[in-house]
């Protein structure tokens, strides 16, 4: 099938010659991009073809699915048929009690709030005394561990030791008198108390919150102002006996803060007890909120089979209102699946006028179609370069550039065919359409446009390629300058990793969105093959 086209428009070139003295060269070239460019589009729009095909069957079984769960919707409420009559009837009364409840359950909800308010208004307080308790206690800890500390040192032995004592130290005797005192005894019985196997330990539990006051005053004024109640010096005279000073002292220290903290000690019992008063109210008040509001939502949750209803009633409706999509959306994945098995005959034709036909006239643009038929090979019926390769809004756009509007009743348009070809497009435009075309079109890409008269083309050109800019040179002859050759053979090449291109004496970058056009406004050019196989040629006139 290549070669008759490739042959027919040979015998079409004689034609063209005879009757309208205009040349057309037919190159081995020509086959070449034949070939190529079936190969591109046949990949490209079946994979296209392919990709619209499977977005239409999805959406039918995502049709398919709603209708499958509207049928379940549809079963499980006839089983709730008779509840849906008596719900239908109670729906009103109903109403009117949840709307009574929710009132109620916004007053209660308000006074528990105010509770919430106030409990932490309580706890809050409460935790400031807390902490202002524990601030003062925070001085003497450290010296009543210490002291505790201390007394953990000491072993029997030690204690047995002091008692053994015939006639012991004035420091240790200082001492064992301070401790008599705080336990309520004296001197005399020092000794005895000294037996005692559980002397140390009472140490540790001395109720040191509550310290009478006349002993503690008799050790402050006796003890605690006494130069030599030191607990280094008392270690001179024994070790047993420092340990125990230690502890006096703390014991002192302690009562100084515990008379202060006493109060505030009462003050947050108090609050702590007022707290649990409230906080008890609360929780009643809570659990009511909780029972009102569960009532309520059990009167709403009745309402659930209505609702239930109401949403099998969209969703016929939905799916009602989709069923003519349903329709179009079938046929469209038929009908893509047969443009899928007609591609190869389409893109074979297209590609033949591509490849073959820009530089005819309307007129004698063949029409492959018949023999792509008596060949065999499957193609559409009504097939056409515009339906084949065209795009509507593309086209609207081309058409809002400047494109004349017939293109939709020629069959070989030109101006697209430039769009899907491996050279830069010259085109034939005695009337300037093309021209006012590729300006419209390009001029928001900031096209740039050159003649080969102008000083500075070879400037522009070059800066164009480096940055992606559009280029239409206009008004061209049968001659090109040499040093477009390499543009337009698109002779690029990798430097360092960039895509460049040879111009003149000139290496630059080759930006891949360069666009390169060419016009001319000579009626009836000849082209000899060094140039025609270089570009590709287009013709709008008739």
């Amino acid at each position: 099938m290549c070669k008759r086209f490739h042959t027919s428009t040979m015998e079409l070139s004689a034609h063209f010659l005879d009757e309208l003295q205009r040349h057309n060269y037919v190159t081995p070239t020509s086959y070449l991009e034949l070939i190529s460019t079936f190969k591109n589009l046949l990949r490209t729009k079946r994979a296209e073809v392919m990709q619209l095909k499977y977005r239409y069957e999805v959406g039918l079984e995502k049709l398919q699915s709603a209708a499958d769960q509207v049928a379940t919707m549809q079963v499980e409420l006839e089983a709730l048929q008779p509840q849906l009559l008596v719900a239908s009837k109670e729906v009103d009364e109903m109403m009117v009690v949840i709307e009574r409840e929710s009132k109620e359950v916004a007053a209660t909800e308000k006074v528990v709030k105010e509770d919430e308010a106030v409990s932490n208004e309580q706890a809050m307080a409460a935790k400031a005394i807390k902490d202002e308790c524990d601030a003062d206690l925070a001085e003497a800890t450290p010296i009543l561990q210490s002291a505790l500390d201390a007394l953990n040192t000491l072993t029997p032995q030690d204690i047995s030791l002091v008692k053994s004592m015939k006639n012991p130290p004035a420091g240790v005797k200082l001492v064992m008198e301070a401790i008599c005192i705080l336990k309520g005894d004296y001197w005399g019985p020092a000794k005895k108390l000294l037996g005692d196997m559980r002397f140390l330990q009472s140490l540790h539990e001395y109720n040191k919150d509550n310290i009478p006051l006349n002993l503690i005053t008799v050790i402050r004024q006796k003890y605690i102002t006494n130069p030599d109640f030191v607990p280094e010096k008392i270690r001179t005279a024994s070790n047993a006996a420092e340990g125990m000073c230690k502890w006096v002292c703390a014991m002192d220290k302690y009562d100084k803060v515990a008379k202060v903290v006493a109060p505030k000690k009462a003050k947050l019992a108090e609050a702590e007890g007022e707290l649990k008063i409230a906080m008890d109210a609360l929780h009643i008040k809570q659990a009511a909120l909780k029972e009102v509001q569960d009532k309520l939502a059990k009167l709403e949750d009745t309402l659930e089979v209505d609702l239930c209803s109401k949403k099998l009633e969209r969703a016929e409706q939905l799916i009602g209102g989709l069923g003519g999509e349903k329709t179009r959306w079938s046929e469209m994945a038929f009908n893509l699946g047969l443009l899928y098995n007609n591609l190869t005959g389409d893109m074979l034709i297209s590609s033949g006028i591509v490849a073959y036909l820009g530089a005819f006239t309307s007129k004698y643009r063949q029409k492959w179609l018949e023999m792509c038929k008596a060949m065999e090979i499957p193609c559409s019926s009504n097939m056409s370069l515009t339906s084949s390769l065209g795009e509507p809004v593309k086209i609207q756009a081309w058409n809002i550039a400047g494109l004349p509007s017939d293109i939709q009743d020629t069959k070989t348009f030109p101006p697209p065919v430039t769009l899907f070809q491996q050279r830069w497009p010259l085109m034939i435009d005695p009337q300037g359409q093309a021209n006012k075309w590729v300006k419209n079109m390009e001029k928001a890409n900031n096209l740039h446009v050159i003649k080969l008269s102008d000083s500075d083309f070879v400037r522009t050109l070059e800066n164009c390629i480096q940055f992606g800019n559009p280029v239409l040179l206009e008004n061209i002859g049968e001659d090109l300058d040499p040093i477009l050759e390499p543009l337009l053979l698109k002779q690029t090449f990798k430097q360092g990793g960039a895509l460049c291109i040879r111009l003149g004496d000139s290496t630059i970058e080759y930006a891949p969105d360069f666009r390169f056009y060419i016009t001319t406004k000579l009626r009836n050019p000849h082209y000899l093959p060094k140039i025609s196989v270089k570009v590709k040629l287009s013709c709008r006139a008739a």
